[in-house]
């Protein structure tokens, strides 16, 4: 019984296949779990990185593999590694997640210490601007605007956004408007409705003192270090060639409501890479590891397969350490109530938790 997880937010999977007792292997590029919701305090604040990765031995032991998936033989039934290794599975739960630029994603080969040292060498470089451009004003750049005017309120931080309502188009108005005067409220410049031109000439993550940036608009702004936070795409270098008849047009794979990808009975997709009208989130991505594992184990044992459904959008962004916006199900949450459920520590508790170790 191959219980097979190719992963990002995969450690739920792992950790609820472990509880079923049904034989899994976890393979990530990775040696370590990536806690990415902690990514932007990370790029921030100088000891932090460690917090965010925790090692996978330690927990899934042999169970574990580390490579890059390269294609999936779905006549076979075998994942196939960079370098030939073949993994077999009975069944297979997709959980790539998305790709987007560092330092709000890391995805490439890495050993837990470069990947901490990445970041901590990220921090140097927002240390010595004295003036940081985020370009893009989706969930990501709110997020890393806050995080850098908390934690080095004297530097000038200036958010670029190509629309005028920021964060998560499927969040509440009131959150989003929220959102932007907790922005202006900590002293970040918004510029809306504007795009950096030649964004792709422009090096980024590098302080170079003044370095002039030119909008679509005709305006001119100097920047002493620019850190992009927009152009997200699902990952799915790994699957797209075993599976071009079942993805949508984002690269995501189509599911049906129990999460089995088009065709395939014994192939499950969760998290990002799975073709579900939400946003995507860690929320969602554990909800969806749930219904997966409950369904493999279900066809094991002849029984019923369970069915996932959207909900209303729970999404909670932090605004530094010190405040958050966001919503449960649907409803607006007061700021302090986000700032303890989420800014404080991100979640970082709970994925040590899942992950069965101490936090450094």
């Amino acid at each position: 019984m191959g219980g097979q997880v190719s992963s990002v937010e995969g450690i739920a999977a792992a950790q609820q296949l472990k509880s079923h007792r049904l034989d899994f292997t976890l393979i990530d590029m990775r040696d370590a779990f990536h806690h990415n919701v902690a990514a932007l305090r990370a790029s921030v604040q100088p000891g932090f990185a460690q917090r965010t990765f925790i090692p996978y031995a330690e927990t899934f032991g042999d169970s574990f593999v580390q490579g890059r998936v390269e294609r999936v033989d779905t006549d076979r039934q075998t994942v196939v590694l960079e370098g030939g290794r073949e993994i077999r599975f009975s069944h297979l739960i997709l959980s790539t997640g998305t790709d987007g630029p560092f330092p709000g994603k890391f995805n490439t080969v890495a050993t837990y210490q470069s990947a901490v040292q990445a970041y901590e060498d990220f921090i140097k470089q927002v240390q010595a601007a004295d003036s940081v451009l985020v370009v893009g004003g989706g969930s990501t750049g709110v997020e890393m605007a806050a995080e850098i005017k908390t934690e080095y309120p004297d530097k000038k931080v200036v958010l670029i956004h190509s629309k005028i309502g920021l964060a998560d188009p499927e969040l509440l108005p009131s959150v989003r408007q929220q959102a932007k005067e907790v922005l202006l409220e900590k002293g970040v410049e918004l510029l809306l409705g504007q795009k950096v031109s030649h964004l792709s000439e422009l090096q980024l993550n590098v302080t170079q003192k003044n370095t002039v940036v030119n909008t679509d608009k005709g305006h001119s702004l100097t920047t002493d270090l620019i850190i992009c936070c927009t152009g997200l795409k699902v990952n799915a270098a790994a699957y797209a060639a075993s599976f071009s008849g079942c993805l949508a047009d984002n690269g995501a794979l189509k599911v049906n409501d129990h999460l089995q990808v088009e065709g395939f009975s014994n192939i499950f997709a969760v998290g990002d890479c799975a073709n579900v009208k939400e946003p995507k989130m860690a929320y969602h991505a554990a909800l969806h590891a749930a219904v997966a594992v409950s369904n493999i184990a279900n066809s094991v044992s002849g029984k019923e397969l369970t069915s996932y459904h959207t909900g209303n959008v729970t999404m909670l962004l932090a605004m530094g350490r010190d405040d958050g916006v966001g919503q449960f199900n649907g409803l607006k949450l007061p700021r302090c109530l986000v700032t303890l459920g989420k800014s404080r520590d991100l979640l970082l508790w709970k994925s040590w938790r899942e992950m069965e170790q101490k936090q450094p």
